[in-house]
């Protein structure tokens, strides 16, 4: 399943969005217009739905507390609404729509739900608060969603959101972990568990990893010859790359020592590998030669694509957005003012269009809109 539509009300600097998605999406738009904070929602969910350390109440707290959640623009309403719908495709009725609201109890209580509500091919099959809800009103701090023992009519909904990664790989994780502490609530940040993870990675699909990777970086990194997994005297995993060397057997080197570029393009194509949901990218450009980001689209559509995966992107990137395989409608343009971040699809605009029609690729045509000279001529 993806996501095929997502309506969102006062959720942080969104005061209301209503978008269709598609199996692939590039979210672009000028710096603090709160592409990040698109991605949250879908880790948020996530957070909700994770069967260990999840639950609203952790999931509202590693967000930084309803207050920091609820949109400034909302003034005297009080609900943060989300709203998803999955579909078996884009363009396909939704299979499922789950909707929950939030809202502030009373000051020094934990926040609330305001409703939550399931239908599945369109018929309700859960609406709260419900009659026992009513009775006891500390029922409502918690989601049907997060529970075994309430989601069963609707688990499908809670495993696809369970499922969703995020990406936004640190470097620096890789190279020193011992250096960084995990977040109590969330677990280990992308890059903190990097090794650990392939460590327990079935030999068979560890070895099909790293022969496809090394693949790939003989055609990104210079001088790249080979690469391994290898455990040092302590039992501790690294990934080790040989490179071309004058020195007959090669210079030889680990994680530890890897640019900032080659680790991100290990950890995206680990992503897109590992990934059985919802791929969340977060600016996957970022320490890449642009000879290489102009090939990420590709990849996603080679990696992913073929195992019928969403990815969301959000990029700052003319290079990546220089595919000739994008379309308009794979876009979306978020456009800040003084009520908050709105959201259209490129395809919208008619001078995008006709760039896009005279030849130009969706990058050349999108990203000038998104430049603070051009963003008070974008209507809402």
């Amino acid at each position: 399943m993806i996501v095929s539509r997502l309506v969102l009300k006062n959720w942080r600097n969104f005061s209301h969005v209503d978008v269709q998605l598609g199996d692939r999406v590039f979210l672009v738009g000028p710096n603090a217009s709160g592409k990040s904070n698109f991605l949250e929602v879908f880790r948020f969910l996530g957070d909700i739905a994770r069967s260990e350390g999840g639950g609203l109440q952790n999931a509202i707290a590693e967000a930084g507390g309803l207050k920091k959640i609820r949109s400034l623009s909302a003034r005297r309403f009080p609900f943060i609404e989300i709203e998803v719908h999955l579909s078996d495709g884009a363009g396909q009725p939704p299979r499922w729509q789950y909707e929950i609201a939030l809202v502030e109890w009373v000051k020094g209580y934990k926040p609330r739900l305001g409703w939550e509500i399931v239908h599945q091919d369109g018929k309700k099959i859960l609406d709260r608060p419900n009659s026992e809800d009513k009775k006891d009103r500390e029922r409502l701090t918690e989601t049907h969603l997060e529970s075994p023992f309430t989601n069963q009519e609707f688990r499908e909904v809670a495993k696809f959101f369970e499922r969703i990664n995020y990406v936004h790989l640190v470097p620096q994780l890789v190279r020193h972990p011992d250096r960084f502490v995990a977040s109590k609530i969330t677990g280990e940040p992308f890059g903190l568990s990097f090794m650990e993870r392939l460590a327990k990675t079935p030999k068979g699909e560890r070895t099909d990893f790293l022969k496809r990777l090394g693949k790939a970086l003989r055609v990104a990194v210079p001088q790249f010859k080979d690469l391994s997994y290898v455990e040092d005297k302590r039992g501790k995993p690294h990934i080790q790359v040989i490179y071309t060397h004058w020195r007959p057997r090669g210079a030889r080197q680990q994680e530890d020592q890897f640019s900032d570029g080659t680790i991100r393009f290990i950890g995206l194509f680990w992503a897109l590998l590992e990934s059985q949901g919802l791929l969340l990218l977060e600016e996957p450009e970022m320490s890449l030669n642009d000879e290489i980001v102009r090939h990420i689209p590709a990849l996603m559509q080679k990696l992913a694509g073929q195992e019928g995966r969403q990815v969301i992107v959000s990029t700052h990137s003319a290079a990546l957005l220089s595919d000739a395989g994008i379309g308009l409608e794979e876009v979306l343009l978020l456009v800040p003012d003084s009520e908050g971040t709105h959201i259209r699809p490129a395809a919208s605009f008619d001078e995008a269009r006709t760039l896009v029609e005279g030849g130009m690729n969706v990058g050349e045509a999108v990203l000038p809109l998104t430049s603070p000279q051009q963003m008070y001529l974008v209507e809402p």
